[in-house]
C-alpha cells in the first residue's frame, strides 16, 4: 500500500514562512540604512526618552514639538555642539531618529504577528518554532540595546558610545543573517520535504568571521567618526600610518578607541576579508551555485565604495551606499554559505 508523502501529512507551510522571512529581511536592511543615515546626520540623540509604545506617536502640535526640543536642549550634544539650532533644524534630526525607531516597531510587528498566526494554525515545520522564537527574542533585545546606546550620549558625552553602537549594529546584522539563513532552510524544506538544515562549512565559517570582524571595525569607524581621520588612499596622508597617531603608552584599547588605528585596520582588513569571501565564492562555484558571482561583485563594489567614502570626506550618500552594500553582501554571503552547506546536492540543470 502506498504511503502518503510527508508533504500531505503536515499542515506546515515552509514556502509561506520563507517568503515572510525574506520580507522581514528586506525591512531589516531598510532599518540598517536608516540607522546609518541617523548616525551620519548626528540625529541619534534627538529623542531623549524611550517609550516603546507611546513613543510611536510623534509630536502633534507646537507645544509638543517645543517640549521635545527643550528636552534635547538639556543634553551635552546640544549644549556643546548645536547651540543655536532652530526648531526647524531639530525637526530634521528628529525625523531620522523617529523613522529609525518606528521601523524597529514595524519590524517587531511584522515578525511577531505572522509568527503567532503561523503557530496558531500549526503551519510552522517541526524544529523551526524555537529558532523563530529566538530570532523574535533577539529583536526585542535589540530594542533594549538601541536605548542602551542612546542613553550613553544623554549625559557627559556629546555622542553615543562607539562600542555600544558597534554592539547595536552587529546585533542587527546577526538578526539579518539568522532570518536569511532560516528562510533558505525553509525554501530547501519546501523543495525537498525531508531536507535537513544546511551546515556551516569550515570555509564559510572563516569567511563569516572575517566579514563580521570587518563589519565591527566599520561600526567602530562610524562611531568614532574615524573616516575623517584620514581622507586619502592608499596612504593616510603621506605615510602608510600617520606618525604620532599612537601614544607612547599605546595598548590594546587603541584598536577600538583610536580613530587612526581603527580606520587603518578597517581599510586593510577589508582585503583579508575579501580573500576569505572570494574563497567561499570559489567553493560555491564548485557545487554549481551562482551565488558566488554575487559575492564577488559585491566585494569589489564594497571595497570601491569604502575608498570612495574616504576620498569624498565621508559624503552622506556614498557612506550610506557603503553601509547598504555591506548588508547586501552579508545576505549574499549567507546565501552562498547556505548553498555550500546544503546536505542534499542539487542537480545541475541539463
Amino acid at each position: 500500500m502506498l504511503q502518503p508523502s510527508p508533504q500531505f501529512m503536515t499542515r506546515a507551510r515552509p514556502l509561506a514562512l520563507a517568503r515572510w522571512l525574506f520580507v522581514v529581511a528586506a525591512l531589516v536592511v531598510v532599518m540598517i540604512v536608516v540607522g546609518g543615515i541617523t548616525r551620519l546626520t548626528e540625529s541619534g540623540l534627538s529623542i531623549t526618552e524611550w517609550k516603546p509604545v507611546t513613543g510611536a506617536i510623534p509630536p502633534l502640535n507646537a507645544a509638543e514639538w517645543q517640549a521635545a526640543f527643550d528636552a534635547y536642549k538639556r543634553i551635552p550634544e546640544y549644549q556643546a555642539i548645536n547651540q543655536g539650532m532652530t526648531l526647524a533644524g531639530f525637526k530634521t534630526i528628529f525625523f531620522w531618529e523617529y523613522a529609525h525607531r518606528l521601523l524597529g516597531r514595524i519590524i517587531g510587528l511584522a515578525f511577531a504577528v505572522p509568527l503567532i498566526w503561523f503557530a496558531i494554525r500549526k503551519q510552522i515545520p517541526a524544529g523551526y518554532g524555537w529558532r523563530l522564537t529566538a530570532l523574535l527574542a533577539l529583536g526585542g533585545v535589540q530594542g533594549a540595546i538601541g536605548w542602551w546606546m542612546v542613553a550613553s550620549g544623554l549625559s557627559v558625552r556629546t555622542d553615543v558610545s562607539h562600542i555600544r553602537l558597534t554592539v547595536h549594529l552587529l546585533t542587527a546584522l546577526v538578526i539579518l543573517a539568522g532570518v536569511v539563513w532560516t528562510a533558505f532552510d525553509l525554501l530547501a524544506l519546501h523543495r525537498r520535504p525531508l531536507a535537513g538544515s544546511a551546515r556551516l562549512t569550515p570555509v564559510a565559517g572563516v569567511a563569516l568571521i572575517l566579514l563580521f570582524a570587518q563589519l565591527a571595525f566599520g561600526a567602530l569607524t562610524a562611531g568614532l567618526n574615524a573616516g575623517h581621520a584620514a581622507t586619502s588612499w592608499p596612504l593616510m596622508g603621506d605615510t602608510l600610518f600617520p606618525a604620532g597617531a599612537l601614544p607612547a603608552a599605546a595598548g590594546a584599547r587603541e584598536l577600538i578607541d583610536n580613530p587612526f588605528v581603527v580606520q587603518f585596520v578597517h581599510r586593510w582588513l577589508a582585503f583579508v576579508a575579501a580573500a576569505g569571501l572570494l574563497t567561499l565564492a570559489w567553493q560555491a562555484g564548485r557545487v554549481g551555485s551562482r551565488w558566488g558571482l554575487g559575492v564577488v561583485a559585491l566585494v569589489v563594489t564594497q571595497i570601491a565604495l569604502g575608498i570612495a567614502t574616504l576620498l569624498s570626506g565621508v559624503h552622506l550618500h556614498v557612506a550610506v551606499t557603503h553601509q547598504l552594500t555591506a548588508a547586501l553582501l552579508l545576505i549574499a554571503v549567507i546565501a552562498t554559505a547556505h548553498r555550500t552547506g546544503t546536505r542534499v546536492p542539487v542537480s545541475k540543470p541539463a
